[in-house]
């Protein structure tokens, strides 16, 4: 019996024109919001504990071969000319989804249709922006709870005396 794998898979300028915070970096710097997008990509993975690919579509750049790279963790993937993202996500989720959970993160509601049929789940960028904020909101109250114990039982196991002359050390 094997471990099923979660894949996420992005259909990157889709993705990237539906994320608001990301939408209007690429309005100045396209290079800056895909950077943007593995890089928020890159914490998600780490948040979540799954794969996570990013599919940009080279379709229309003349001469270019399809380069596939591993980004802090994240697989990007630039499809080579004549091939559009969708056909390639459409690949890829057929052959991932024999034995793995995968979901795909598109608007596109004709590729939406290919990835239900192909047994895949399909996610629209607005519910992952959703459960992306969620995810980093639920780390950012961990991490305060975590700072407070240790702040505390620092506090508790230091001198009285020393204490205070740290607290009014710090107010100076």
């Amino acid at each position: 019996m094997w471990h099923l794998k979660e894949y996420l898979i992005l259909d990157g300028y889709n993705v990237i024109n539906g994320w608001p915070k990301v939408q209007r970096t690429a309005e100045i710097n396209l290079d800056e919001a895909r950077r943007t997008l593995i890089d928020l990509m890159a914490e998600y993975k780490s948040f979540k504990g799954i794969e996570v690919i990013i599919v940009f579509d080279a379709y229309q750049v003349k001469g270019t071969k399809k380069l596939k790279e591993k980004i802090k963790g994240v697989e990007v993937v630039y499809t080579k000319e004549r091939e559009t993202a969708d056909s390639y996500i459409e690949r890829l989720t057929t052959e991932l989804s024999e034995r793995n959970h995968v979901s795909v993160v598109t608007n596109d509601w004709a590729e939406q249709q290919m990835i239900l049929g192909s047994g895949a789940t399909r996610i629209t960028v607005r519910e992952l922006v959703l459960d992306f904020d969620a995810a980093k909101g639920k780390i950012h109250r961990r991490s305060e709870k975590l700072e407070k114990i240790i702040s505390n039982s620092i506090s508790n196991n230091i001198d009285r005396e020393i204490l205070r002359k740290l607290e009014k050390f710090r107010k100076e």
